[in-house]
């Protein structure tokens, strides 16, 4: 299915379908349900998700029980998924380990995605820098990979820490980056059951809404997924998707921030004016506005290009254009958002300091500011 075949009302019809199921399954009672939860999530819902509305397969290959769709679809839902603040292992399992597996290839792939298709499996990604970042060093010598491979493709065992990793605590199945004699290369291995020697440790973390774990190998049993010394390649495809994805999801999260603070700001009355009169109010919201247009037009035009649809621009440059653009637009209106709704906006009762939580842990999900403007100049020639 190519994206250029899905028609704008479509697309309209999926986003109301996803918001209404997020407005039944995802209101903030359920929000805040989650985040005290074992999992950190609700399983019901991450099941009716698949089996409803068949998210997680939106966008994965036909061949590995997915419907085929493109990132266009699916940053409809990851916006819906942001606008509600839904906890969930939809990023790591669908978008970090999803994108990973249909870049690899090969039988392992085809063994995992089936079961992230159907909501059966989860699955995640860990970045494979010693201090939690994205970069293999750039110089092709992998000497700031946290996790080494045993030489051979079979009966690999994994030593190493991998520091930051998203639902790492949680995952059925862990895809590491890990050095190995052909260079860095992709792994799996099987978390559900309890792995050989695997330690999985959750961090304490500032967005309530998503977890993080450290994940030790000590001899661990492991599979090679796709080439061996693959892994540059595959993590190229991958930031690019999964920044555009998270773009999405911020542009749904500062839209929501937008609407309650113009709801806020017309329902509050102090000096016999609504606040939304005041001049200052207005400026705010003015501000907020704009950079949730701008960031809007950016992750769109980020997936339109990842999915290579004819006209649109390079897909590194307008991926990493919406990364930088959409990080700042969604804290910059959370923070207004809190400024808005005055005292109560500070307070642990009210929602905005969810928003201001995904906002800033979204902002340096991927590295930070210092890395999303190295990685858009590194993918303009500059």
């Amino acid at each position: 299915m190519s994206t250029e075949d899905t028609t704008s009302t479509e697309l309209d019809e999926l986003r109301s379908a996803v918001r209404d199921f997020m407005a039944a399954k995802a209101d903030e009672r359920a929000v805040r349900a989650a985040i005290d939860s074992e999992r950190g999530y609700d399983d019901k819902v991450w099941a009716q998700m698949a089996e409803q509305l068949g998210l997680q397969s939106l966008a994965l290959p036909t061949e590995h029980g997915g419907d085929g769709y493109g990132l266009v679809e699916l940053t409809v839902v990851l916006e819906e998924m942001g606008r509600a603040l839904l906890p969930s292992p939809f990023l790591s399992s669908v978008v970090l380990a999803g994108t990973a597996l249909v870049a690899a290839g090969g039988d392992e792939a085809g063994r995992i995605l089936p079961g992230i298709a159907a909501g059966t499996t989860t699955a995640t990604l860990a970045p494979p820098s010693v201090d939690g970042g994205w970069s293999l060093g750039g110089r092709g010598a992998g000497d700031a990979i946290a996790v080494t491979a045993s030489a051979g493709t079979d009966d690999v065992t994994l030593d190493g820490t991998a520091p930051l990793v998203l639902d790492g605590a949680g995952a059925d199945v862990l895809l590491v980056v890990a050095g190995g004699p052909a260079g860095p290369g992709l792994y799996a291995v099987d978390a559900g059951a309890g792995a050989a020697g695997l330690t999985r440790t959750p961090l304490p973390v500032l967005d309530l809404t998503r977890r993080i774990a450290k994940v030790t190998f000590a001899a661990t049993p492991a599979r090679l997924v796709g080439a061996a010394g693959g892994a540059a390649a595959i993590l190229d495809r991958v930031l690019d998707v999964a920044t555009t994805a998270l773009a999405a999801e911020q542009v749904g999260g500062a839209r929501a921030c937008l609407v309650a603070s113009t709801t806020y700001a017309k329902d509050r009355v102090q000096f016999g004016r609504q606040i939304g009169s005041f001049q200052a109010v207005k400026h705010k919201a003015a501000d907020m506005l704009t950079r949730v247009q701008v960031a809007d037009a950016a992750a769109r035009e980020a997936a339109r290009a990842v999915d290579g649809v004819a006209d649109a621009p390079d897909p590194g440059v307008a991926a990493a254009v919406a990364h930088a653009v959409c990080s700042e637009a969604f804290l910059a209106v959370a923070t207004e958002n809190i400024q808005v709704h005055g005292g109560i906006g500070f307070t642990w009762e009210h929602a905005a300091h969810l928003y201001y939580r995904r906002a800033k842990a979204s902002q340096l999900l991927f590295g930070g500011p210092a890395v999303y403007y190295e990685r858009l100049l590194a993918k303009a020639g500059v």
